[in-house]
């Protein structure tokens, strides 16, 4: 394992801690690839994925940022759809810059609180 890796890790293992999604407000997590990014609303009571959306769906070919744009837009409506307003952002160890940043702030613009 990378000391990266390592890193982002230990820093996931400490939001998970703090942060959990319940039904009245779930956890918006943001999971990024070097080629992807994916977004999941989630329910942690439960365990269930309430709203999931990705990159992959995106065929017109687009930067990096303006493809973690659009899924948080894509995000933030599946959430409108299924009644969800409030979230808890986990940005599951990344930082919160470029990529996860682009998403939170497209979702917030589609009307998501958080």
């Amino acid at each position: 394992m990378t000391d990266k890796l390592k890193r982002r890790l230990k820093i996931k293992a400490h939001i998970r801690n703090t942060v959990s999604g319940t039904a009245e407000r779930p956890r918006l997590t943001v999971f990024r690839s070097n080629a992807q990014i994916y977004a999941q609303i989630i329910d942690d009571k439960q365990g269930k994925t309430l709203a999931a959306a990705s990159s992959l769906s995106i065929k017109e070919k687009v930067t990096k940022k303006e493809q973690a744009a659009k899924v948080g837009e894509m995000i933030a409506q599946k959430a409108q759809e299924v009644g969800i307003s409030t979230v808890v952002f986990d940005r599951n160890g990344f930082l919160y810059h470029g990529r996860v940043k682009e998403l939170a702030d497209a979702a917030r613009n589609g009307g998501l609180k958080f």
